[in-house]
């Protein structure tokens, strides 16, 4: 979806205030997983949308083409990509512009860019453009209305308009009538340079309007986290500093706590003024890191720490080929990037009702769905690299898990477990103990408030429903109890599989069956969670995969754990069990006497 739509949509529909982050490509691989995970709990927050740099002369442009795909589809966040005009002939914009927009992504950020490295000023290179508002014209003429196009706009004036002691009236005019024409040739947004004068920002809107540009122009914001970073932006940038800044700076400049707790406060008050100026947009140039743009809004009252509304279950996609999705199977809860991965070649995506289409192959099993980030590598080596000597430490491990007293499993790639968790862990412990081993599950819901921190979805005014759910890995002998046991049990139903597809069940094999669903003003009931058997069937290679190359590639390969860990992969089954009376159901009755 295109940002400027997204804005317009809650801003002029809904009166809401909306916020967006900027990250950088970093230099290092693990540099990369580890921004992907601060993005990952950033996004978490819902921003309008993220956008990526290009870096200085193009240096990093297939980083970024990289980077931003995997933001818009597997991180699901609106992404807007920079694109510049440094170092690049009108072949290589086109073959970036042709890539993102294959991958879904419909914002670009125009720009002519700064000079590469070692240069000092911007030199047009052969086939290429030399400046932002040829690369918007050329955008609109090849791909007509497909993108939405944002570009800079500059409160003080572009950097190369700036001499000793500001710009002239001369030059600053003639960089908002430049502003416009990029506007008029197709933009529709503007994003502005950094400031720490508001006054200044608000003057530039106000010029903006007076010439007769009408678009949305957001504020960009970066946080003082560094006092020398600090310096050297504001330095190249050449951004007016306060004296009001200066002297509450110098005497705490070698302080960096201090210095961040000021940036944070100057921020959050900048953002008020700008607010309380009719202004509903904040742009936050993060620099990659986290704690003072989360602080800024949780100062402003636009997130709460603890409160991450929930749009649906699972994070909707961003991707616009699949923006429609709205049904997805329930196996894959701890798992999002990887189902993402796997359905990314489908040409039709479930909407409404899961079983009113024919399901696309999913896509095979490859080394990404067992690549983590080093940091959760780190949790996991901690946590479950511990020596296995008998069955009944495995039991432990998960029992130990779904008491929240590991932060990490190999079945999952969330940070701890979902809070609903909560509601039935004790329960889930026993459970396992028995050697039922459990990997996803949910609490039976009858009607909660949309707006609970612990199960709701879906926004305002509506009510969720759940039928309680478990799935788990259990032996041969365990899984003939439980059987036995569920023949007594009408209102359970089960699907179980080995490794190698031998397969038990109640249900037929085109069975779907909704367990989740909401209900909200002036819709259709939303089911967004399914149990699907032939997608189950699908699930299994992975979830018993996970064993091997999740958890037993942990040791040693002479180490005794990883042949008992084998052996349970071999074994065991797979085992997804729904309660369908989610009123008066107990779906730990299952397990009675076991």
């Amino acid at each position: 979806m295109k940002v400027i739509e997204k804005i317009r949509e809650a801003v002029d529909g809904e009166g809401r205030t909306v916020f967006s982050f900027e990250f950088f490509p970093p230099k290092t691989e693990e540099g990369v997983e580890n921004l992907f995970e601060r993005m990952d709990r950033m996004v978490a927050h819902n921003p309008t949308f993220c956008d990526i740099t290009w870096g200085a002369g193009g240096s990093t442009a297939d980083l970024t083409l990289e980077i931003a795909n995997r933001m818009q589809n597997i991180i699901s966040v609106e992404t807007m990509m920079h694109l510049t005009c440094t170092n690049m002939p009108v072949e290589k914009i086109d073959h970036a512009l042709d890539n993102i927009k294959n991958n879904g992504i419909q914002n670009v950020l125009a720009l002519r860019g700064d000079p590469p490295h070692g240069q000092d000023k911007f030199v047009q290179v052969e086939g290429g453009f030399s400046c932002a508002l040829d690369l918007v014209k050329h955008i609109r003429a090849k791909y007509g209305d497909y993108f939405g196009i944002t570009v800079a706009g500059y409160p003080e004036a572009h950097p190369d308009m700036i001499q000793e002691g500001g710009a002239t009236l001369e030059a600053y005019s003639n960089d908002l009538a430049y502003l416009k024409k990029k506007v008029d040739a197709g933009a529709d947004l503007i994003i502005t340079q950094l400031f720490y004068d508001t006054d200044i920002f608000l003057k530039f809107v106000s010029d903006c309007r007076q010439i007769g540009i009408t678009c949305p122009i957001v504020p960009g914001i970066m946080p003082i986290n560094n006092y020398k970073g600090f310096l050297r932006m504001t330095g190249f940038c050449k951004t007016k500093i306060t004296s009001e800044i200066t002297a509450a700076l110098d005497p705490i400049k070698d302080n960096e706590e201090a210095v961040k707790a000021y940036g944070i406060h100057l921020g959050t008050e900048m953002c008020k003024k700008i607010l309380a100026h009719g202004i509903k947009t904040v742009h936050l140039y993060t620099l990659n890191m986290e704690k003072s743009a989360l602080a800024i809004l949780m100062n402003l009252g636009l997130i709460e720490e603890s409160k991450v509304t929930r749009s649906l279950p699972w994070r909707p996609p961003a991707n616009v080929f699949r923006a429609k999705e709205d049904v997805r199977p329930i196996f894959w809860a701890n798992r999002p990037k990887s189902y993402i991965l796997r359905t990314s070649g489908w040409d039709q995506y479930p909407r409404g009702r899961w079983g009113d289409s024919q399901n696309p192959s999913y896509g095979a099993l490859t080394d990404h769905q067992f690549m983590r980030p080093r940091t959760r590598d780190k949790k996991l080596q901690e946590e479950w690299a511990i020596p296995i000597k008998s069955i009944e430490d495995v039991h432990e491990r998960f029992m130990n898990y779904c008491l929240g007293k590991l932060r990490s499993s190999p079945w999952s790639d969330l940070d701890g477990l979902q809070p609903e968790t909560k509601i039935i862990d004790e329960q889930l412990s026993q459970i396992n103990l028995k050697g039922f081993l459990t990997i996803n599950s949910q609490p039976a819901v009858n009607g909660v408030k949309s707006g609970s921190p612990t199960v709701g979805w879906g926004g305002p005014g509506g009510y969720v429903y759940q039928k309680a759910y478990i799935e788990f890995f259990c032996s041969v002998e365990k899984l003939s109890q439980l059987v036995e046991n569920c023949k007594a049990l009408p209102s359970v139903t089960y699907i179980a599989v080995n490794k190698e597809g031998h397969r038990l069940s109640n249900v037929g094999p085109n069975a779907v069956n909704a367990v989740t669903w909401g209900v909200f003003p002036a819709k259709e009931i939303i089911q967004p969670t399914v149990v699907d058997p032939a997608s189950f069937m699908v699930w299994k290679d992975e979830a018993f995969e996970i064993w091997t190359r999740g958890w037993a590639c942990l040791f040693p390969e002479a180490d005794p754990s990883r042949a008992l860990l084998e052996e349970v992969q071999r074994s065991y089954y797979l085992v997804s069990l729904v309660d369908n009376d989610f009123i008066h159901g107990d779906v730990f009755a299952a397990f009675k006497d076991i």
